[in-house]
């Protein structure tokens, strides 16, 4: 052994045809500039969860008579026929691997079968679909068959818990953020368990198609629209519940802050004026905060000021001043720096895209 890590087949092919490009195959992607994707393609494998199916579907369903964009949502196993799930339920699947061709997504399903294999075709296709700029994501186990075909190597990414170390022991190359709920490396990311497929999703949501669009689809689902990414997903065990009686309280006390801070964004909140509303001292309120949401209190004002303003920009007419002074920022300097830093464009611009992508969609 050298020391250099061990490149899987598609990596090393990429490396052969593009040598200039050193040792960082990830991220680069053809779709430049970017478009908001449309054709959605899931991957479900022999024992896919029936729930992880039915939720992507349903995410990605058309609804375009409610002014939102339509979707071409499929689904593609190993080769088409009947696929058993993990219920036992058999489903039809009326499309190859091939499908993967004309997708703008892919999304990786987790299946209960182990071990996990990863079939050559299965890592051609999606180290095809890779290079030529497709996002691809995955959760739960379906983060697990990603990795196999070496396309996290060198980056961040998650998995179901009960995954996660051997993931971390089989990948060492994979940071593997055990208590992340998904992870976004640009064109590739990862989710943890079943229910935070549907968070990652709604991120892909909000991250291409604008806040508008993944608010509307949240409320139908009547699911939080946005969990962030470092927020844990860790359950207490039973022998910790008689003792969480304080913590409950003071985490009712939170959630009650949080619906109340943000129906006042427009307000100038410092931390000690938080505190105090959720009759907390300012260091357990950090503390709890912090536990909670996995980020600070400046931090998580300024995403839901962000989120807001996004919607704003894509639904209203308002100048971005107007914007600025009702989700609380005090200038639109303040709005631009920000929005730049989350978006890589100015907020006049992101208004721009989200007209253009408005004007495109079919009318009804």
């Amino acid at each position: 052994m050298n020391g250099s890590p061990p490149w899987s087949p598609v990596r090393r092919d990429w490396l052969q045809r593009h040598p200039h490009e050193g040792r960082q195959p990830h991220g680069v992607s053809v779709r430049t500039p970017r478009t908001p994707f449309r054709s959605v393609v899931a991957y479900a494998p022999a024992g896919v969860s029936a729930f992880g199916l039915s939720a992507v579907s349903g995410l990605f369903a058309d609804r375009s008579h409610l002014g939102l964009p339509r979707f071409d949502f499929s689904v593609c196993s190993d080769s088409a026929g009947v696929l058993n799930t993990d219920v036992g339920m058999c489903m039809p699947v009326q499309h190859g691997l091939e499908a993967m061709a004309n997708a703008d997504l892919v999304i990786v399903l987790p299946t209960e079968r182990r071990p996990l294999p990863l079939s050559v075709a299965l890592n051609q296709a999606l180290g095809d679909a890779f290079h030529r700029g497709v996002l691809i994501a995955a959760y739960c186990a379906g983060s697990f068959l990603l990795a196999e075909t070496g396309l996290l190597d060198g980056l961040r990414a998650t998995t179901n818990r009960s995954l996660a170390a051997c993931l971390a022991l089989r990948h060492p190359t994979i940071t593997v953020e055990t208590d992340a709920l998904y992870v976004d490396e640009d064109q590739v990311l990862t989710g943890a368990g079943a229910a935070a497929g549907i968070d990652m999703c709604l991120h892909l949501l909000r991250r291409e198609h604008g806040v508008a669009v993944c608010n509307a689809v949240a409320r139908e689902w009547m699911v939080a629209p946005r969990r962030e990414s470092g927020q844990t997903h860790y359950v207490p065990s039973p022998s910790e519940i008689g003792t969480r009686s304080l913590a409950d309280d003071e985490d009712a006390r939170l959630a009650d802050l949080l619906v109340w801070a943000r129906n006042r964004l427009s307000q100038p909140f410092t931390v000690s004026e938080l505190a105090k509303q959720a009759l907390m001292s300012a260091r357990t309120f950090a503390r709890r905060f912090q536990a909670a949401t996995g980020t600070t209190p400046y931090a998580w004002l300024t995403d839901q000021r962000l989120d807001l303003a996004e919607e704003l920009l894509a639904t209203t007419t308002l100048s971005i001043q107007e914007i600025a002074g009702r989700v609380g920022f005090r200038s639109n300097g303040v709005l631009r720096t920000q929005f730049v830093k989350r978006h890589g464009i100015s907020p006049t611009d992101y208004r721009q895209r989200q007209r253009s992508a408005s004007a495109q969609r079919p009318r009804q």
